[in-house]
Parts: C-alpha cells; sequence; structure tokens
C-alpha cells in the first residue's frame, strides 16, 4: 500500500491524490459580483449542502497553488457578502468548465461561456439562466484555512430564495432525479454524470480560449449546435486561417459534398459529428467554409 505524509509531497501532487480519492463532487457554479459591479462566473467542487434551517451550503475557493494568488470569486464575497450559487447538470458542463478559463477581472464569463445572465430576487449576483437549480444567498462567514497555496477559504452560504426548473420536476411536485442529470467531478479531467458514469471533460487551454462571445452569430444561434458543442468551440485559442480552410476542404470530397449542399443543419451536423470525434479545429473548418 502507497502511504503518503501530506508534509513529504509538493502540494500540487497531494492536491491531486486529494481530488481523485474523495470524488464524486457537486459541482457550486459560483456567480458573483464585485463592489464595482463587475461580475464573475465560476465553478468550484469542493462544495455540499450542509443544514437544512437555516439552510446553508458551504464551497472552498483554495488559493492558487502555483502562486499562492486568490480567486475573483474570493476576492468578490469578501467585498459583498453575497453569492449565486447555480447547480450544474450535462446540458451545461462544457460551458462551465469554459467559465474557468482564468480571464482578467474585468472579462465576464457568462459573456465568454454562452450563458444567460438572469436578474436574481434578493442579491445583486445574477443567475445561470440554464441552471436547473439556482439559490440566492447570503454569505455569513468566510474561513480562511491557510495562508499558503493550496489553502482553502470556506465561503459559508444561507440560502435565501431558491429556483427551480419546473423541467426537472416529477409528477410529485420533487426534483426527478433523472431530469435533473447532475454531473461532478472526479481526478484530473474526469467527470461523473450521475444517469450513466463517467466521462471526460478536458480542462481549458492553458491559454486563454476566444469564448463563445466570439463565435460568428450564425453558428453561435445555430439550431442543431449545444451549448456543450459552443462551448468546446469557444474553447480553441484562435481560429483556423483561410488558407487552413481551403487546404481542409480540398483534401475531403466528403466534406465538399456536405458543403455543396448549401444546408446549414447538414454542415452543422457534420461539424458536430467532428466535434464529438473531438476534432474540434476540423469542425471549426467547416462551419466557417461558407
Amino acid at each position: 500500500m502507497l502511504s503518503i505524509d501530506p508534509k513529504t509531497v509538493s502540494t500540487a501532487e497531494l492536491h491531486g491524490f486529494l481530488l481523485s480519492a474523495v470524488a464524486p463532487r457537486p459541482i457550486a457554479f459560483a456567480s458573483t459580483m464585485d463592489k464595482d459591479g463587475n461580475v464573475n462566473l465560476s465553478p468550484f467542487s469542493f462544495f455540499n449542502v450542509y443544514s437544512s434551517k437555516p439552510p446553508v451550503m458551504i464551497f472552498s475557493a483554495n488559493r492558487r497553488v502555483r502562486d499562492n494568488s486568490t480567486k475573483h470569486t474570493l476576492e468578490n464575497v469578501l467585498e459583498t457578502k453575497e453569492v449565486v450559487v447555480n447547480i450544474v447538470n450535462f446540458a451545461i458542463v462544457q460551458q462551465v468548465s469554459l467559465s474557468s478559463t482564468e480571464y482578467p477581472k474585468e472579462v465576464n464569463e457568462f459573456e465568454k461561456s454562452g450563458l444567460t445572465m438572469l436578474k436574481s430576487d434578493t442579491v445583486k449576483p445574477f443567475r445561470v439562466a440554464e441552471s436547473p437549480v439556482q439559490f440566492e444567498c447570503k454569505v455569513n462567514e468566510v474561513i480562511a484555512l491557510g495562508d499558503e497555496g493550496g489553502a482553502g477559504n470556506l465561503i459559508v452560504c444561507e440560502v435565501l430564495k431558491m429556483h427551480i426548473n419546473e423541467a426537472v420536476l416529477g409528477t410529485d411536485g420533487k426534483i426527478d432525479q433523472h431530469k435533473i442529470d447532475l454531473v461532478s467531478r472526479m481526478g484530473s479531467n474526469w467527470y461523473c454524470r450521475a444517469n450513466l458514469g463517467m466521462f471526460e471533460v478536458p480542462k481549458p487551454l492553458s491559454s486563454i480560449g476566444i469564448g463563445v462571445d466570439n463565435i460568428p452569430s450564425h453558428i453561435r444561434y445555430s439550431k442543431i449546435l449545444t451549448g456543450n458543442d459552443l462551448g468546446i468551440l469557444g474553447n480553441v485559442d484562435k481560429l483556423p486561417t483561410k488558407e487552413e480552410i481551403n487546404t481542409y476542404i480540398e483534401g475531403s470530397i466528403k466534406i465538399r459534398e456536405v458543403l455543396s449542399t448549401d444546408d446549414t443543419e447538414q454542415i452543422h451536423k457534420k461539424a458536430q459529428e467532428l466535434i464529438v470525434q473531438n476534432d474540434v479545429l476540423s469542425a471549426w473548418k467547416v462551419l466557417l467554409a461558407k
């Protein structure tokens, strides 16, 4: 048996073991706002519910291991004492992953991930309209667990109001666990889908992805491409050049046949097939060929 003294391994190595062993973990998709009104949206998998009366949930915004810096979410809740915790299901998981990219403070991750800001009733931070359940919360306390990289900051949230999409309710008026289709975090790039089991979501690029907001409108508002598809497309750091697109098309008779139909839905279906095959750059080339 491998036995590890936490003091004898690097923080990054210990972090990897902890996340791979303590799983699956629910995801708090936290929406916050600073005192100047700048919006932030980011997922956290150190999260759970701890009390029903009062309704309290806690998530942890850890200090970054690499440079001991703090995250915008932590900075915002310390300033405003408010947060919306949005629940993550499979339909939005790729967009949630994209939002975890470390964009500058002034960048709105709602726009980058292509998710919709929905005004809250009791707090200033926006809700994620696509999330099946949203909790408007006041922050009762922030408990710092240390001052070194990797140290957690427990954000104790009291639920003031919750919103449930009626589409996930069963005939008994309760949340149907099949309809809500929740996902959770495992170790490394792995997630777990409650309905089906584990699947992989590659982490956002080390470089900054273009974001869903920079996807051309005729692609972004496709009748075929899903939010997850858009999240994957928005995670590339640059679009293929015209020369790269032409070279790709010239080299594939099947692609030329699809494009020759001039049928947008068929073209988008082909791009979607390529996304499923993890050939995202080729999908972009198909989408930008017309």
